[in-house]
């Protein structure tokens, strides 16, 4: 997909008994997600700078529109505006408001703009309007591995962890918050389909699905959804990937709802 939409990627860190790993480049262990230990960091002014340049005169003068993970659950859109300082306007810098795929539509919104020969400023204005736009939830087992990471509230960690509850996790401006508890995964997973059907509102909607280490549940998740949603325009599963499952755990299942896009090129859909 990124290959088809001209899409660049700026890999995250990982650190590991004093090693660094870039997502998406080095060779990760698989147990990652599960291993104590792990810290996670956000692409430095530095390496996005690289980035900006290279993409700033691929564009031959068209300028460049980088989107990035919320600001309040990362550092990297400090990182990428400081770096975007010397660029003197040419490349417009976006706060996803979010995490995941929900970063990924509002990049896609944005290269579907482009490419239907929009300017700089109005792909700008498409990926705002996603991301604004985008509905985020995620089911995870307990809230340990967010809660350590800093990532959500210890009032929200007591109130997963409190008789096994399972909680349903949404994106709500640009950070997680507690929408939904209940006393079983598969309940908790049931209602997060409700809650995705309510938030499609029976218009043509495309369907990402998340999950850490949990393939086959997601799969059945995005078979559910197709099954009761109206009209499907594209449908996505992608595993989270280390950064992201060290956040959330072994075994967590996420849904994103989003307008505005047309059908998605070059993936394999389901």
């Amino acid at each position: 997909m990124t290959d088809h939409y001209g899409v660049r990627v700026v890999p995250l860190h990982l650190t590991l008994d004093g090693q660094d790993y870039s997502e998406g480049v080095d060779d990760i262990p698989a147990d990652i997600v599960s291993t104590p230990g792990v810290t996670t960091s956000g692409a430095n002014p530095a390496e996005i700078a690289t980035a900006f340049d290279e993409a700033v005169e691929a564009s031959e003068g068209a300028g460049v529109v980088a989107v990035h993970m919320s600001r309040r659950l990362s550092g990297t859109w400090s990182a990428a505006r400081l770096a975007a300082e010397k660029f003197s306007g040419q490349v417009r810098v976006v706060d996803s408001r979010s995490v995941g795929l929900a970063v990924g539509f509002a990049a896609v919104a944005a290269a579907q703009s482009a490419q239907s020969g929009a300017d700089r400023d109005r792909v700008y204005e498409s990926a705002i309007r996603q991301a604004a736009t985008v509905d985020s939830m995620l089911c995870v087992h307990d809230l340990d591995n967010l809660r350590n990471s800093g990532r959500i509230s210890a009032a929200s960690k007591m109130l997963g962890s409190a008789l096994s509850i399972k909680p349903i996790l949404h994106m709500v401006d640009g950070v997680l918050t507690l929408k939904e508890r209940h006393r079983t995964f598969s309940k908790a997973i049931g209602k997060m389909v409700d809650a995705a059907v309510e938030s499609a509102a029976g218009r043509p909607v495309t369907v990402g699905i998340q999950h850490c280490r949990a393939a086959d549940m997601a799969h059945d998740l995005g078979d559910q959804l197709t099954e009761r949603l109206r009209v499907v325009t594209s449908r996505i599963t992608v595993d989270l990937g280390p950064i992201l499952g060290c956040h959330v755990g072994p075994g967590a299942l996420g849904v994103v709802i989003a307008e505005h896009l047309d059908p998605i090129e070059g993936i394999d859909a389901g």
